[in-house]
């Protein structure tokens, strides 16, 4: 039996959040993987939706073969991929995978309401959405459109990095998402050679973050080759290695948004006001 839509929620899907981040390149749709599988792996049935328009990932991260393409349902909707236990949708599954996304704002943002209104989610527990860097017209329309319940922002120890989270925070604060909490990546760098472990990109910029915006620093990820090459190959982290020490990581930090969740599931959702301010 389907999960009954939230007001302009998705059928389907108990719990919808967004993972961000202020700037690319942070390990955002790293994170947002091995969260899902993270979930799974605590009993949770779990959908990733790659809203990176421009740059989607998502396919590739999980390993689904080039030409995949979603089935039909009816006259305009779709049945999601499903891979490593996950149900996933990205526009990366519409196209060819060399084809470049050169659209202006209002075309990505269309795309990005048919991927959310036409694919049929299946009994999910959570729906991760993976969206593209920065603070644009697809964040505006994912707030507008969809009863997102929280959002979790990806940073890195970098000051600049950490200044574009702020952004990130703020705009969902505007937008009435609460902010779940941070996840710090490349936190440290462990030397695959001797296994010293040094701060190359600065310490404690998350907790600060945590800290000054009332939030909570949800975990710490290390700088790893494995992760890159684990992400590159199609396996993630969680799935080659469910064992490993960033494994547990990730799989503390999926126990604390279970426990976010459904603590403030009984407010009643409601679909943000966007109010734009001249300064």
């Amino acid at each position: 039996m389907q999960a009954p839509a939230k007001a302009s929620g998705l059928s389907g899907v108990k719990y919808i959040i967004a993972i961000a981040s202020g700037k690319g390149g942070v390990g955002k749709s790293t994170t947002t993987a091995n969260l899902a599988l993270a979930l799974q792996a605590q009993g949770m049935k779990v959908g990733v939706l790659d809203a990176d328009i421009y740059g989607p990932s998502q396919g590739m991260m999980l390993g689904i073969p080039s030409g995949t393409r979603p089935q039909p349902v009816g006259d305009n909707g779709m049945k999601p991929v499903i891979v490593h236990g996950l149900q996933v949708m990205s526009i990366s599954l519409m196209i060819d995978e060399n084809t470049p996304m050169v659209w202006r704002g209002p075309m990505a943002s269309g795309a990005l309401q048919q991927l959310v209104t036409q694919t049929q989610w299946e009994n999910l527990d959570f729906l991760l959405i993976d969206m593209p860097p920065g603070t644009g017209d697809i964040q505006l329309t994912l707030a507008q459109k969809v009863a997102v319940d929280g959002a979790v922002i990806v940073t890195t120890p970098q000051d600049i990095a950490l200044l574009d989270a702020k952004r990130g925070i703020e705009m969902f604060r505007k937008v009435d998402i609460p902010v779940l909490g941070i996840v710090e990546n490349m936190s440290t760098h462990i030397c695959s050679q001797c296994g010293h472990e040094e701060h190359i990109f600065g310490a404690g910029g998350g907790e600060r973050i945590a800290r000054d915006y009332d939030t909570e620093l949800l975990g710490c990820l290390p700088l790893t080759l494995e992760i890159c090459q684990q992400a590159d190959s199609g396996n993630p982290t969680v799935a080659a290695d469910p064992d490993g020490a960033v494994s547990l990581i990730y799989g503390d930090i999926a126990k604390q948004l279970m426990s976010k969740v459904e603590r403030q599931s009984g407010s009643a959702a409601k679909v943000p006001q966007i109010n734009i301010v001249e300064d």
